[in-house]
């Protein structure tokens, strides 16, 4: 079901048993898979896709190019309770450009997850992930990086993917894209 005042972007690809509420935005060349929930006003930017049994609730925006694998969890208050009502007190998680969650993986509202991070199946992300940070466990815990193409990274200094070539300057705790020249 798509309610009133939506914006689905072209070439987005929505399957059955979906809901995206009144406000939402989504981009264009997206994939919803079955039985998804996009909360109102959430944004998705362009060349996401969410996997089968997903639901994004207000707060949550995804930049372009990411991924949420089957089943991933976002919340959206931090203490909630049924007789308690903090709509109010929803919390802004982001999801930033080519980032990737695994399946099951649970996202606790507030956080933000770097750009082309990469979340382990499973992982509870309690906490903000780095950009270009490997991320498994409960609570989640940096155990490694990987590149724009998804491919992990290893040693420290200037590296390389093997995949695709890019070059990365790798530190115990950071990992940035070389600059060229």
């Amino acid at each position: 079901m798509i309610d009133p005042d939506v914006e689905l972007g072209e070439d987005t690809h929505v399957w059955h048993f979906v809901h995206v509420s009144s406000g939402a935005r989504i981009g264009a060349r997206c994939s919803l898979g079955q039985n998804v929930f996009i909360g109102r006003g959430v944004r998705v930017g362009d060349g996401v896709r969410i996997q089968n049994n997903v639901s994004l609730y207000e707060g949550v925006e995804v930049e372009d190019d990411a991924f949420l694998g089957p089943s991933a969890v976002f919340t959206n208050v931090n203490n909630p309770r049924a007789f308690v009502s903090r709509k109010h007190a929803y919390e802004v998680t982001r999801v930033r450009r080519g980032a990737s969650v695994g399946a099951n993986a649970t996202i606790v509202c507030g956080v933000e997850l770097g750009a082309y991070s990469f979340v382990g199946a499973g992982a509870v992300v309690t906490r903000d992930v780095a950009p270009h940070a490997l991320v498994v466990g409960t609570p989640a815990r940096v155990i490694g990086w990987v590149c724009r193409c998804g491919e992990r990274l290893h040693g420290v200094g200037l590296q390389s993917c093997v995949a695709c070539g890019t070059r990365y300057e790798l530190a115990a705790d950071s990992c940035k894209e070389a600059s060229v020249g």
